[in-house]
């Protein structure tokens, strides 16, 4: 109950999440970074491979791998079907290639429909920032088990 009115204060949803069918989109920025990534890795997976050196100096000196390590690569394997590479070079390029392939399907909906799947996460920052610390970490450990595979071109 409500110290102020002696109401009960609505329940808590259980899943923090919200979701909503709205007539404007609120995603669009995101929705067009989506559509531009699909673009440049659909590029890639048709014609290769940039000619040019993307590693950064601590990746080409001493072999130390970051989270982005491979991501290029695994981008350009997801985007093939081809999921075993994508997921060895970078398993965050799986999750990146379906969220973006997912923008583009709610994106089409949205046009044709004239109504928008809007949703946020609705995390508190002292829980997300940690979640998002943990989920670095733990992507940064595999990129360094695998740095054998990442180092090769």
């Amino acid at each position: 109950m409500s110290a102020d009115t002696g109401e009960s204060s609505p329940p808590r949803p259980p899943v923090p999440v919200r979701v909503a069918w709205e007539s404007i989109d609120r995603h669009r920025g995101l929705t067009l970074l989506a559509i531009g990534g699909l673009v440049v890795g659909g590029l890639m997976a048709v014609l290769g491979l940039p000619p040019i050196d993307m590693h950064g100096p601590l990746h080409r000196w001493f072999g130390i791998m970051d989270p982005l390590c491979g991501g290029t690569r695994g981008v350009s394997y997801a985007i093939r079907g081809d999921w075993r590479l994508a997921w060895a070079y970078n398993p965050a390029s799986i999750p990146l290639v379906v969220g973006a392939v997912v923008l583009v399907v709610r994106r089409l909906v949205g046009m044709v429909s004239g109504r928008w799947l809007n949703v946020w996460f609705l995390l508190p920052r002292r829980v997300a920032i940690p979640l998002f610390g943990v989920l670095l970490v733990a992507l940064e450990i595999n990129q360094q088990l695998h740095a054998p595979l990442l180092m090769g071109p």
